[in-house]
């Protein structure tokens, strides 16, 4: 990369420095939303099933790995919050790869970042007609998959104001039964009381075993788990083109994460693991679950299944929303069909929406054939997709970083504590990550669809510079506003 292309400015409708563009999109997402949004991006599935697995592999040792990969998540997002008050738009790190590494890099982003939010909502459908298949089942899986598809596909047309107000809900679900659970099992740890009250005990956490019972090599192969837990985190990124007051929003709402990880990750692993022995847990079932059964809570497995589906229409409704946005900017930049760059007159990208719901409702016809163990690939395949999302922030973090250095662009208004030294160290573990994942035969076939992807992209790079060489130039943005 030379210099003249960081040093490069905006014309137009871009912005030089920190000013943000006006992208066309109504900037209808309040303070309590983006808030919301920023929790719910930390709360997931990964962690209210996905822990059940990792607990039976690392034992009360899981407690540690999140704590660092939470550390690590949060020097990510200070990179990016940094970037983002230097020029908050809607593309976000895709939008930073093209300016720092690049358009072949910010093409390749904007892709990445499209299929980890397809593949994930493919997983999240199917995983939410499995969860309603608790209280119902007598109707057909596809059915429900397919209700919930249409319900958040008219949501995310009608109003950016609608998705923001479903998310908010949403993520409140989830806070409040995270908070409840840990409430509850302080109530049995402190007073005793309940089924679990004779053997819930902190010494819990060390008395089997020890912290690390199956040693510290099996825990750090729990990572890449838990990596996936803390996909969507990077959303925030995604809403600085709709946020009301992005300034001050998107700061506050980063600043919160280490609280946000501490409580409802560490804080919630932590009391479970001391209510109940951790060799009581099995992969397959939701350590909250078998925490509410123990304890002995009326309809605990049928309250945290809510919750649970809650977490996947969650994550499903969030892959909409940005799904959409990301291919609004490949079609600015040229990367992607020029329909895709229109707003409908409710100010949504309506046409790239519909779109990736359409590659979606895959999973829908998918879930008859599939065998059970693909929907791990799936998700492992969005693990490494959101990894590579993270390292390109990073990267263009440590870019940006040398150019204020050196006097070639203004400094963010919310500079990283540590400056470009934790985005160093952030990407020195995601590749020990990806090392991990490489290691693993049952994770390792996500990295070769990750090549096959690559490989298509490259393909599909070489054909868009032969019908347009001006796409590998960073030009100027034409974006329409009302289609």
């Amino acid at each position: 990369m030379t210099s003249a292309q960081v040093d490069k400015h905006y014309d137009g409708n871009e912005a030089v420095g920190g000013d943000a563009p006006e992208e066309g999109y109504e900037r209808g997402l309040g303070s309590r939303q983006v808030q919301m949004i920023a929790i719910g991006g930390a709360i997931g599935v990964g962690l209210f099933l996905g822990a059940g697995a990792n607990i039976a592999k690392a034992g009360p040792s899981l407690i540690l790995m999140y704590a660092l990969a939470g550390v690590i998540i949060f020097f990510i997002m200070r990179a990016l919050g940094e970037l983002l008050l230097y020029r908050p738009v809607s593309g976000s790190f895709a939008e930073y790869s093209r300016e720092f590494l690049g358009p072949f890099f910010g093409y390749f982003t904007g892709w990445t970042y499209w299929l980890m939010w397809v593949v994930t909502g493919m997983a999240e459908l199917t995983a939410a007609a499995i969860y309603v298949n608790y209280w119902f089942p007598s109707i057909p899986r596809w059915v429900t998959a397919l209700v919930f598809l249409v319900v958040l596909f008219v949501a995310n047309l009608i109003s950016v104001k609608l998705f923001g107000e479903i998310e908010f809900w949403f993520s409140m679900v989830k806070v409040t039964a995270l908070i409840g659970m840990i409430v509850i099992g302080l109530g049995v740890l402190t007073f005793g009381f309940s089924a679990a009250g004779d053997t819930a005990a902190v010494s819990n956490l060390w008395a089997f075993d020890g912290f690390f019972p199956k040693g510290v090599g099996s825990s750090l192969m729990t990572l890449q788990g838990v990596m996936f837990a803390y996909l969507a985190v990077e959303l925030v990124g995604v809403t600085a083109g709709e946020s009301e007051n992005p300034e001050k929003t998107l700061p506050k709402a980063i600043n919160t994460l280490p609280w946000r990880i501490a409580l409802f990750y560490v804080g919630a692993l932590t009391v479970i693991l001391c209510v109940v022995k951790w060799t009581e847990f099995a992969p397959g079932v939701s350590p909250f679950v078998a925490a509410f059964a123990k304890i002995g809570i009326p309809a605990g497995a049928a309250i945290v299944n809510f919750v649970v589906l809650t977490a996947a229409l969650s994550s499903c409704n969030s892959g909409m929303y940005s799904t959409g946005r990301m291919l609004r900017t490949l079609a600015d930049n040229g990367e992607a069909p020029k329909v895709f760059n229109k707003l409908s007159a409710s100010k949504t990208p309506a046409f790239g929406i519909t779109v990736s719901v359409l590659f979606m409702g895959i999973g829908v016809i998918l879930n008859y054939i599939v065998p059970e163990k693909a929907f791990g690939y799936v998700t492992s395949v969005a693990t490494a997709a959101g990894i590579w999302t993270w390292l390109m922030i990073l990267v263009s973090h440590i870019l940006y970083r040398r150019a204020v250095d050196a006097g070639r662009l203004p400094a963010s208004s919310f500079p990283a504590p540590g400056g470009a030294v934790c985005s160093w160290i952030a990407t020195v573990f995601l590749l020990f990550v990806t090392g991990l994942i490489a290691y693993d035969a049952d994770s390792r076939i996500c990295l070769y669809v990750m090549a096959g992807w690559a490989a298509a992209l490259a393909i599909g790079w070489f054909v868009l510079k032969a019908r347009n060489p001006q796409v590998a130039q960073r030009g100027e943005r034409t974006l329409e506003k009302v289609g």
